[in-house]
This record gives structure tokens, C-alpha cells and sequence, in this order.
């Protein structure tokens, strides 16, 4: 198969690559960029096409798994302070390479209040942050599961309240 022809093809799928990008993110505007992302991998890769394969399989693949790694890094970096009206989540990724010097402030903070809380909410929350599984909590303390839920339940919304400056 000749670039020309290669190129004909890959543009031919051009409508059903968007629309499965777009069951993929939800949003047009991702799935245009995922679309664009996965021509640039295809025309990059190209020598590794084998002409006697599916194509549009091969594209597909490509897609898919731009989609995921994509979708794994923002896993990763993801270090979130959110809040609703009703709770409080925190998550903190030790991954991240260069954090902005308010989010180390923020982090700073976060802990700073941890840190004045009871000892009897203060330790499951910490194991909380560190990874531990609420039943893994529980086995480590020799607590219920359901008193383990109920301290980070309320070590959250006690954080949420102290910290709701940064929440905005």
C-alpha cells in the first residue's frame, strides 16, 4: 500500500473514528483531539501496517489504547480537592512530578489539620490517604468496618468545613 493510498484510507474512516472516540470521552471537542492524536500515531506507525491486515481494526486499536493511556496519566496526576455540599474528597498522587506552589501550600495545610484532629479520627484517616482499604483499616485498628467508615466519613466533612478557603 503506497503513503497515497494509505492516507485515502485512513481519511475514509474519518466519521467512524470520530464517532468512536466519541463513545470513548463523551465530548466532542475530546474526541476530535483523540481523533487527530490517532491520525498522527497512524501516519507515524505507518511502516508497522501490515497491508494484508484490517485497517480500520488497526486504527481502532490505536485509538483505544491513546484513549487509555491517556485516561491511566490522568489518573495518575490527578491531585483533586473537591467539594460539594455533601462531601468532602481528597486525593493526593505521589506521582506528581512539579506540583504548583499553591497546591504544596494547599497539601501543607491539608495535613497541618489532620494533624489537630483526635487520635481516634486522625489514625484511620491517615491509613485512608496512604491507600489502605476501609476493611484493611478496620483488621489494623481491630475496629468495625462501619466505625472506620463513619470516622473518615466525618474526618472529611470536619476538613471540609476548616478548609473551605481553598475549596474556592
Amino acid at each position: 500500500m503506497t503513503q497515497m493510498q494509505f492516507q485515502n484510507s485512513l481519511t475514509g474512516l474519518h466519521s467512524k473514528l470520530y464517532y468512536f472516540a466519541l463513545s470513548l470521552t463523551s465530548d466532542s471537542d475530546k474526541a476530535r483531539d483523540l481523533v487527530q492524536e490517532t491520525y498522527l500515531k497512524a501516519l507515524t506507525y505507518r511502516d508497522k501496517f501490515s497491508a494484508d491486515t484490517n485497517l480500520m481494526a488497526w486504527v481502532y486499536t490505536i485509538m483505544k489504547n491513546t484513549f487509555i493511556n491517556e485516561y491511566r496519566r490522568n489518573v495518575k496526576a490527578k491531585t483533586t480537592l473537591e467539594s460539594s455540599s455533601h462531601k468532602l474528597q481528597i486525593s493526593f498522587s505521589k506521582d506528581d512530578y512539579s506540583p504548583a506552589a499553591d497546591s504544596i501550600h494547599a497539601e501543607k495545610e491539608i495535613y497541618k489539620k489532620i494533624d489537630l484532629l483526635e487520635n481516634e479520627f486522625r489514625e484511620p484517616f491517615k491509613l485512608f490517604l496512604s491507600g489502605y482499604k476501609y476493611k484493611e483499616i478496620a483488621e489494623k485498628l481491630e475496629l468495625p468496618l462501619g466505625t472506620v467508615k463513619s470516622r473518615i466519613f466525618f474526618t472529611r466533612k470536619k476538613l471540609g468545613k476548616w478548609l473551605s478557603e481553598y475549596i474556592n
